[in-house]
């Protein structure tokens, strides 16, 4: 193998690249050597459909990323929500590269609808049901339609699926997000990932739930006012120092991919430090955050020094 580009010749999909976790995760897959087919629905063309962001970043800048990073970059734009334009991808993908060897659900949107920290924690009668209900739509339904199209493609036996969500499985059933939808949409993803596990184990395939520690996304820098470049400086809870860049859970996820055993993750639902700590993955400042174990220790009273979750 490759060890420098161990992903070379694979073939991956990311559904949802065009920012955030689904950028990072598909440089890093670039960096690896795959090429990458980003999904996602805002593009560069003229009158071309925006995601509920409605913000700048685009499918083929991600594409050029992978590109620039050693491997090979495809954006084909595509509404996870729309049955068709997922099936023509799923053909696409058939007829151009035979079948795929990894695909990556982090298809979410849904950042929009959490609203402020002050209508948190709301009984469900007091929300916004349609709000709630097209937050479902984003985060599960584009899911569900892209593995009912997308996992036939994948390599049997060998392929990988990862679903990407926000918390492990275990973290979520003890905590109560947010929202009742906002709950329910991420332990849904935790659930999906075991579901799929249990149905493509029998093929030789493997699928998991993977989820990112406090993202330093496009967004959380701009709430933060600060860029990738002094995120440092932000006036933010100590625990942002144990942040990370979109590309370190991607890394995670490269190394899945390139680990020969990986079936030993089927039906797991694990977080970004976990994977980090498995393969010794390291970020792009060379650190390797854990911030979910950070906030284990918080919860318990421990005091934790942030320092110990930096190695």
């Amino acid at each position: 193998m490759n060890t420098s580009k161990p992903l070379r010749n694979k073939i991956a999909v990311v559904a949802g690249a065009t920012r955030g976790a689904g950028r990072g995760i598909a440089t890093a897959l670039g960096e690896a050597g795959a090429t990458v087919i980003c999904t996602g629905r805002t593009t560069r063309a003229e009158g071309s459909a925006r995601s509920d962001y409605k913000r700048s970043e685009t499918i083929e800048e991600t594409a050029e990323l992978v590109t620039s990073l050693g491997g090979n970059g495809i954006a084909i734009p595509t509404d996870h929500l729309n049955q068709d334009e997922v099936k023509n991808l799923a053909d696409r993908i058939s007829k151009d590269f035979g079948g795929l060897d990894i695909l990556v659900n982090d298809i979410w949107g849904g950042e929009a609808m959490v609203g402020s920290p002050d209508t948190w924690n709301k009984p469900l009668w007091e929300l916004d049901l349609n709000q709630g209900l097209r937050m479902l739509r984003l985060a599960v339904d584009t899911h569900l339609i892209t593995s009912f199209f997308l996992s036939p493609l994948l390599r049997k036996p060998g392929g990988l699926l990862v679903e990407v969500t926000d918390g492990t499985l275990e973290y979520n059933l003890k905590n109560y997000r947010i929202s009742v939808f906002y709950d329910l949409a991420k332990v849904s993803i935790n659930r999906l990932g075991f579901s799929q596990g249990h149905e493509l184990k029998q093929f030789g395939a493997t699928a998991m739930t993977v989820s990112p520690g406090w993202l330093r996304s496009e967004m959380m820098l701009e709430h933060f006012g600060v860029t990738e470049a002094n995120w440092k400086d932000a006036k933010a809870p100590p625990g942002f120092l144990l942040s990370e860049s979109p590309r370190f859970v991607g890394r995670c996820i490269a190394a899945v991919a390139a680990d020969s055993e990986r079936s030993r993750w089927n039906q797991r639902s694990v977080n970004s430090g976990q994977l980090a700590k498995e393969y010794g993955v390291r970020d792009i400042n060379g650190t390797q955050p854990d911030v979910w174990s950070y906030m284990d220790a918080e919860e318990k009273g421990l005091h934790p020094n942030v320092a110990d979750f930096l190695k």
